[in-house]
């Protein structure tokens, strides 16, 4: 009998799995493509990025969580600047995209346009492992987050750069606000809200 994934706090030790993990499950993500258009660099390009992502950003400030196939990056309700990515950041970042660095930087700039004003839990990141997929890996991280959220009354928010996984968002409760095409000849994301429960 398979057993539900049980989702567990990032340790620095897990970095290296989280982060080859997570670029497998992004190799094909539409964002990932344009930020790394180089397929043969791709996946190590991308293990960097979530490696920072976790280290400099999402672990500082919010929570890093993984299960045996997947990964998840939340953020809590921000106080002022706390939580918010900053030049430095931006800056290791773009050491990994390189020439695509601009890209990053005008996708985020486009995205947080949107951002809502009201306290909400925020989800960055989730991924499952390709092999994985189906196995309840990301529904698991999804639950977690959202029990944290559903706890202190607040909705969540994300952006999900993939129409494919429009539904299994919604099975969660979450609605699309908006699709928005990216600058730079980018993709569309689509943001996308769940009211408190």
């Amino acid at each position: 009998m398979a057993t539900t994934p049980t989702p567990r706090p990032v340790t620095p030790d897990d970095i290296p799995y989280l982060a080859a993990t997570l670029a497998r499950s992004f190799a094909t993500d539409p964002m990932m493509r344009w930020l790394f258009p180089d397929a043969d660099t791709r996946e190590e390009r991308l293990e960097r990025y979530f490696a920072i992502l976790c280290t400099r950003h999402y672990g500082p400030h919010g929570l890093c969580e993984l299960t045996g196939s997947a990964a998840s990056f939340w953020l809590p309700p921000r106080t002022g600047d706390e939580g918010e990515p900053d030049e430095e950041l931006f800056t290791e970042l773009g050491g990994v995209l390189g020439e695509h660095a601009t890209r990053l930087k005008a996708s985020y700039e486009a995205i947080t346009q949107y951002t809502p004003a009201e306290p909400h839990w925020y989800l960055a990141v989730v991924g499952a492992d390709p092999a994985a997929r189906g196995q309840g890996h990301g529904a698991a991280l999804l639950r977690s987050g959202l029990a944290r959220a559903d706890a202190a009354g607040l909705p969540a928010y994300l952006e999900s750069s993939k129409a494919e996984n429009i539904p299994f968002y919604e099975h969660f409760g979450f609605t699309v606000r908006k699709e928005l095409s990216l600058p730079l000849d980018g993709p569309s994301v689509w943001l996308m809200w769940r009211d408190a429960a």
